[in-house]
């Protein structure tokens, strides 16, 4: 059992976890791959590869994209996702429970930190927006560290805190972060309300899959020991 001084650490997810932001993530590459003149993917192909850095979602969406057509991609979709965020209509709503369970984790004496594809611009635009930019104490973003599932903006993560492995929990919606969380050593909590299914949640290493929010601070405790 871990001494109850120790730091405990509590790693969120962005996109299919904290907001559902896929209806403008799906909009700006669409327009992005037709920008570049190629043929768009399906909306179902681009929830798939959120929570991947740039470069690897539209490589992984468009496998024999060359260097240079990849590039222009990444660029129309800084510019297009910009220009979505600009609009009277822009949306990008937090899930049901999130500000609340943000609250009872800091007054249950965890730390929070955030590790996602989104840049750094991004992200910070996008807590700014629900007022969360003072519950962080780490922001770790595709710009800092390789993408997931590499476990570096865990690492990165954990070291800011001062939060071992053990001590730390990592909740997100897709394989890529369960994967994240058994490199860096840390415990997975998938949540059922993102863009990956449960079962493949289950088989890529979650520890627990919750479907509401209030559900995770007990599960955190317990996963940390306490």
């Amino acid at each position: 059992m871990l001494n109850p001084d120790q730091v405990r650490l509590v790693v969120f997810d962005c996109d299919g976890t904290l907001v559902d932001s896929q209806h403008n993530i799906c909009a700006a590459m669409r327009a992005s791959f037709e920008d570049g003149g190629l043929d768009a993917p399906d909306d179902a192909a681009i929830r798939r590869i959120v929570g991947l850095s740039l470069a690897e979602a539209v490589e992984t969406l468009s496998p024999e994209i060359s260097n240079e057509e990849s590039i222009v991609v990444q660029r129309s979709y800084k510019t297009n996702f910009m220009q979505l965020r600009q609009q009277p209509e822009y949306s990008e709503p937090l899930f049901p429970g999130i500000r609340q369970v943000l609250t009872d984790l800091d007054a249950a004496g965890f730390l929070l930190a955030v590790a996602t594809g989104k840049t750094q611009r991004g992200l910070r635009a996008t807590l700014a927006h629900h007022d969360l930019g003072s519950a962080f104490v780490s922001l770790q973003t595709a710009d800092d560290a390789p993408g997931k599932p590499h476990p570096g903006m865990m690492e990165q993560a954990m070291t800011d805190a001062g939060a071992e492995p053990g001590a730390t929990v990592l909740v997100g919606d897709t394989v890529f972060d369960m994967t994240m969380a058994r490199n860096a050593g840390a415990s997975g909590v998938g949540v059922s309300w993102g863009y990956h299914a449960v079962d493949e949640l289950r088989q890529s290493g979650a520890h627990e899959i919750i479907d509401r929010c209030e559900q995770l601070v007990p599960i955190a405790h317990r996963l940390t020991g306490l």
